[in-house]
């Protein structure tokens, strides 16, 4: 552990800010209640950064270059909007809009390109890979071979590699990767059991799967697994401090920062975790 947060929360929408800085917006509270709080991690260091125009939880984040943008999430209900956030206080605001309202969904860059995965839109999980640009409409560019909800996600190269996730009822083993270029999403390798509410993270050239749990009522997971983005193959990577899902995950670039989360009792943490995990 390498610090605290200014109070417990699971289910930020976080993502890395130049030059290895962290951005968390929104999530639950102790009290299971969404939140409008906008944090910037700086080493052990959260510090507020500002608020969303609303509360909400399970949405996903990226940054394309230097500017950050949160993805759907849900509030009383869910919402299709992008927000621009700033890291240094400025009013968030919406530059756009998912095709559909969704929470739950995940998200990471590639190039100029925020890629949304996944997701539940109150009537369904969602099979799609949305990709947005800045001053481009959000356009849907690829399907799952299934829905998915919370599944962990993140970019490695020109790739996404998306592990695990759950369809609302059954929590699913498979890795899969998209290429952009070609618009195909295969299944390249399966996790060792079915996990979903993890965190997705890269270092290195790997893909790193953080924590998560298999259904409602199952143990929270403290392993953290390396993912070959090239085979599917999967290593066991290093343990969190405690069983933990629904953190949020940063790649920074020399280590992976881990915030918040649920704990095996339920109840949401504090946390900031800094690893360097090793495949």
């Amino acid at each position: 552990m390498v610090g605290t947060l200014p109070a417990p929360v699971q289910d930020p929408a976080t993502t890395a800010i130049a030059p290895s800085d962290a951005l968390l917006a929104g999530g639950l509270d102790s009290a299971d209640t969404s939140v409008t709080a906008t944090l910037r991690v700086h080493g052990g260091h959260a510090v507020a950064a500002g608020a969303l125009p609303s509360a909400l939880h399970d949405a996903a984040a990226a940054s394309i270059g230097d500017r950050s943008y949160v993805f759907g999430g849900a509030g009383q209900s869910p919402t299709a909007a992008i927000l621009e956030v700033a890291a240094d206080g400025r009013p968030a605001r919406q530059v756009g809009a998912l095709p559909v309202a969704a929470s739950d969904v995940a998200a990471a860059t590639i190039g100029r390109t925020a890629y949304v995965v996944g997701g539940y839109t109150l009537a369904a999980p969602l099979t799609t890979i949305v990709a947005w640009s800045p001053g481009r409409p959000a356009r849907v560019v690829a399907h799952l071979p299934s829905p998915l909800r919370y599944a962990a996600v993140t970019a490695v190269g020109r790739r996404l590699i998306v592990a695990g996730g759950t369809n609302g009822t059954l929590a699913s083993r498979a890795i899969l990767r998209f290429d952009p270029a070609s618009g195909r999403v295969s299944r390249i390798g399966s996790l060792p059991q079915p996990l979903a509410h993890a965190a997705g993270a890269s270092l290195r050239g790997w893909a790193y799967v953080i924590g998560g749990r298999a259904g409602p009522a199952s143990a929270q997971s403290a392993s953290v697994l390396a993912v070959d983005p090239r085979t599917g193959a999967v290593r066991p990577a290093g343990r969190l401090p405690r069983g933990l899902s629904d953190a949020g995950a940063a790649s920074l670039p020399d280590r992976i920062l881990v915030a918040g989360g649920r704990d095996g009792q339920g109840a949401a943490r504090a946390e900031l975790i800094a690893m360097r995990p090793g495949p």
